[in-house]
């Protein structure tokens, strides 16, 4: 079991969700938190990571580091995304089974499912069709990464458990609109349009797809909450089982800022990607864990934090 005296390290800590587990484990008490900066270990090199793991012998390793992105630098970059998303999950796996790590938490995505998924989408649903064609070398790199967990704990007796998180968003987001997802980045154009006193945006794609929004604070609660917890399921959904289209969350972000006037055109020429993204949530919540904050809410302080960044 993990206690507050426990050594946890964070790889990936200064991401959105490493930083957003990292604060929850400081609210929590936990006083052995382990972080190390990028310049100083470079999570692609596996014999630094190796020998890295062997020294610092954590008791759990919490894989929140991973090449990230939305739809454009997914389909532009795929060799890049599968083989770093490989090449950092197979070094801290593999190398905290060598330095006789029990505990292993991995995080994957909601992008692991087929294109054409029944909604909303169970676990068993992974493997039975066709991934999205605009994300499967990063789906195809969480999926391994699954597997790699579930044998691991099967052949070696670990405690290396994966969580899927829906869609994302909330404090230290990336908004760069290269390679930003959707919420982001339609936060960043509709400040940016109400700034600059424009009439309207275009968004890519049909503003129809449904998409479902978990705010990261939530999804750092579900780590902690499942950290403790042995369960014998290869991986577990997390989100709040609503979903919306990009149109919807447009309007949305819109009236909270105060630029209702604001039109939307939509760029048919770009990609949807999947037509709805929702996750069956009912095997977490019969583990006693489910989400609780609103999206009024968890807008309001991601755009306190966004604000912060616009400013610096």
């Amino acid at each position: 079991m993990i206690n507050k005296n426990s050594k946890i390290f964070i790889a990936g800590h200064k991401g959105m969700v490493g930083s957003a587990i990292k604060k929850k484990l400081e609210e929590k008490g936990y006083k052995k938190i382990i972080t190390i900066e990028k310049n100083k270990l470079n999570l692609l090199n596996q014999e630094k990571v190796f020998k890295y793991l062997n020294i610092s012998k954590p008791n759990i390793v919490i894989i929140a580091a991973a090449r990230v992105g939305g739809i454009l630098a997914n389909s532009l970059n795929k060799s890049k995304f599968i083989y770093e998303n490989l090449q950092i999950q197979n070094n801290l796996i593999h190398g905290s089974y060598l330095a006789k790590v029990k505990n292993l938490m991995f995080l994957g995505s909601s992008c692991i499912y087929p294109k054409f998924s029944k909604q909303p989408i169970k676990e068993k649903y992974i493997l039975n069709g066709p991934l999205e064609e605009t994300n499967d070398a990063y789906a195809i790199s969480k999926i391994a990464g699954i597997m790699m967990c579930n044998n691991y704990s099967k052949n070696y007796k670990l405690n290396y458990k994966s969580l899927m998180p829906s869609n994302m968003y909330g404090p230290n987001d990336n908004y760069d609109l290269k390679s930003s997802h959707f919420f982001p980045a339609l936060i960043k154009k509709i400040h940016l349009a109400k700034k600059n006193k424009r009439d309207s945006i275009t968004i890519w794609g049909s503003g129809k797809p449904l998409r479902e929004l978990l705010f990261v604070e939530d999804f750092a609660d579900a780590i902690l909450y499942f950290m403790n917890r042995r369960f014998n399921y290869p991986f577990i959904n997390i989100g709040t089982g609503r979903d919306y289209n990009i149109k919807w969350y447009a309007k949305f972000i819109a009236n909270e800022l105060k630029a209702n006037k604001l039109k939307f055109k939509f760029d048919k020429s770009k990609p949807d990607g999947m037509k709805r993204k929702l996750l069956d949530v009912k095997l977490a919540k019969r583990l006693g864990w489910q989400a609780k904050t609103s999206l009024k809410k968890g807008l309001a302080i991601t755009l306190k934090d966004y604000y912060k960044k616009v400013k610096n």
